[in-house]
């Protein structure tokens, strides 16, 4: 994976965010609406920004598209990654969207506690 490919993708703040919240598990596109307080659109073309370099990888479960972190992430990946998890800890946003994201369904990596009610399209 290049390096650049990796810091074009951390640029973003939305997409740091999201970072960060897979580094706690999978979860489906309105986990993030959720916690991040943001429209779907938006959240989903930024899903669609990082899974197209490789950052993030999805997978169909019944209606919901669940997106992850790569199983096994390439070395700058996972390096910069863990800085993020790191760095992160200090900033009220990142705190803040984990509290979110404790409210959430017992379970929220699972499309079934997820409460979405629309099929994802492909």
């Amino acid at each position: 994976m290049e390096l650049v490919k990796i810091y074009e993708c951390l640029c973003d703040r939305t997409r740091l965010r999201i970072l960060h919240l897979l580094g706690r598990g999978p979860l489906c596109v309105c986990h993030f609406q959720d916690v991040l307080r943001e429209p779907q659109v938006k959240i989903s073309k930024h899903l669609g920004y990082l899974r197209a370099r490789g950052m993030v990888r999805c997978e169909r479960q019944a209606n919901w598209m669940v997106y992850s972190l790569p199983a096994r992430p390439p070395r700058e990946l996972a390096a910069n990654l863990a800085c993020l998890q790191d760095c992160a800890q200090e900033d009220p946003a990142f705190q803040r969207d984990l509290a979110r994201l404790k409210k959430l369904a017992p379970k929220p990596t699972t499309p079934s506690s997820c409460g979405c009610t629309t099929a994802v399209k492909r």
